[in-house]
């Protein structure tokens, strides 16, 4: 009873506040409030502020409430898992670690020195660039 006449008093209060609003010549406005106002009285003359009220206080509808979300949490996790799973290759030998760039070549160990007496400056700056044109061509660059 309670639920009903508070619904009807924001119905009425909207409704008092569209006609302000059309009163100002801002009819769209005002034919937005009165729809919106329009709810909570359409609401309670269907009885579906009844059936609220009834499940927001019943133990039984909350227990559902719970399965429902202990359904949806199990549904989701094996979900997850599963995508998880059909992603990962199996290995042979279970945990081993897979190296993430097999074919990367090994990086130069000229690369960041200075080049002697009897290198020539051309040769040592060609050898750092041939790893990465290497690259660039595994890649298809």
């Amino acid at each position: 009873m309670l639920a009903e006449t508070i619904c009807s008093a924001a119905a009425v209060a909207g409704l008092g506040i569209a006609a302000i609003t059309a009163y100002r010549k801002r009819f769209l406005s005002a034919a937005r409030i009165a729809a919106y106002s329009l709810v909570p009285l359409g609401l309670v003359m269907t009885g579906a502020v009844d059936w609220i009220a009834d499940t927001a206080f019943s133990p039984v509808a909350w227990a559902g409430f719970g399965v429902l979300g202990a359904a949806w949490l199990l549904l989701s996790s094996t979900r997850a898992v599963e995508r998880r799973r059909s992603g990962r290759k199996e290995t042979t030998g279970g945990a081993e670690p897979r190296a993430v760039a097999p074919a990367a070549s090994t990086p130069s160990r000229t690369a960041g020195r200075k080049p002697q007496a009897g290198q020539a400056g051309g040769q040592a700056g060609a050898e750092d660039f041939s790893d990465i044109e290497a690259i660039l061509k595994k890649h298809g660059i």
